[in-house]
């Protein structure tokens, strides 16, 4: 599929420096950046938006300095023009590149919320199903990753609509269904992994993993307890990730924050001691980890570092095996730890 965000963006990036004149109006032009002081079009020297594609990589994306946020010119266009739904950000990005919009299709269920909202992502939870015996349950168990029925913040969809975000077409696929709650366990958000029908893994998209509601501060929880205190959790942005480490460690409480940004923003669970962090290789995880960990020494957290022995913790999982992940994880817990999560090694 080429009608995607990533396409948009791509659009968006081949005209970095006019996109940048139109929603970065207090910035201007240095070599090839444009700099300004945030996303939010503030005045200042801390963004840097690329503005021809290099070897550092494609034209438009960007990244603040200070606060280690980064992302594409999309983010560029949410931030600035202050819109909260991506429907309508990518209604604007259409407007500037002079595309057609493309004609709206709601069923009856999506007019009872507001797409996007907390209460769409509510609603298409609850319109789902356990993923007990599902595609999603055989999805998961190809990448390694076995939970037991205790997570009921997933689901299964038969029929999840998905929308190409530049032709408006839209089709109907399975998919897993994750949900993005706070520390209440309140659902205030939802993410959508869309899979093949045939079984071989995910949907052939562009995107197949896309996100909706109110995501910053609250995470994909697998084995939280709302009613008690956590006093030893582990976070990281891929949920594929942190079930990764759950699968392995089925007592540890592990939190999916989704995007590295949102990792960043984090929520700490009531009397929270320790946090384990799970490392990605990209610059856009590190920026989050330095942010989360910083946050959480601000707290009085102890933060420490996992890192896996290939790309994530999920290669690991599904390359080297449960055994080597364990003994890996071994050797960077805090052995009362080890001992407590992984007694059988």
């Amino acid at each position: 599929m080429s009608g995607s965000a990533s396409e948009l963006a791509r659009r968006l990036g081949e005209h970095a420096e006019t996109v940048c004149r139109e929603y970065l109006s207090n910035g201007y032009r240095s070599g090839n950046h444009w700099i300004v002081g945030d996303v939010r079009n503030t005045r200042g020297r801390s963004m840097h938006v690329r503005l021809r594609a290099n070897a550092k990589g494609p034209a438009g994306k960007w990244v603040d300095e200070q606060s280690g946020e980064h992302g594409d010119l999309l983010d560029v266009i949410e931030a600035s023009c202050g819109l909260t739904e991506f429907r309508d950000v990518a209604d604007e990005a259409r407007r500037f590149l002079a595309l057609p919009r493309p004609e709206t299709v709601r069923t009856e269920r999506e007019a009872a919320a507001t797409r996007g909202s907390p209460d769409a992502a509510r609603r298409l939870f609850a319109m789902s199903q356990p993923i007990a015996g599902t595609l999603a349950d055989r999805y998961l168990a190809g990448r390694g990753i076995l939970l037991g029925p205790q997570e009921r913040c997933l689901r299964f969809h038969p029929g999840c609509y998905y929308r190409d975000l530049l032709t408006g077409e839209t089709l109907a696929l399975p998919a897993l269904i994750a949900a993005v709650t706070g520390l209440d366990g309140q659902i205030t958000g939802l993410q959508r992994t869309w899979l093949d029908p045939s079984g071989t893994g995910k949907a052939p998209l562009a995107d197949p993993r896309r996100s909706l509601g109110h995501l910053l501060g609250n995470g994909i929880w697998l084995g939280l307890d709302p009613s008690a205190p956590v006093p030893v959790m582990a976070a990281g942005e891929g949920f594929e990730t942190m079930a990764s480490l759950r699968t392995v460690m089925p007592a540890l409480p592990v939190a999916a924050a989704t995007s590295a940004n949102h990792l960043a923003g984090l929520s700490f669970p009531p009397g929270c001691r320790r946090l384990y962090i799970a490392a990605d290789a990209d610059a856009a995880g590190r920026h989050g980890i330095e942010r989360l960990s910083q946050r959480a020494g601000e707290a009085g957290i102890l933060a420490l570092a996992l890192r896996p022995q290939l790309g994530d913790f999920n290669d690991d999982l599904r390359h080297l095996g449960p055994a080597s992940v364990a003994a890996c994880l071994r050797d960077q817990l805090i052995p009362d730890d080890a001992r407590l999560f992984l007694p059988l090694g």
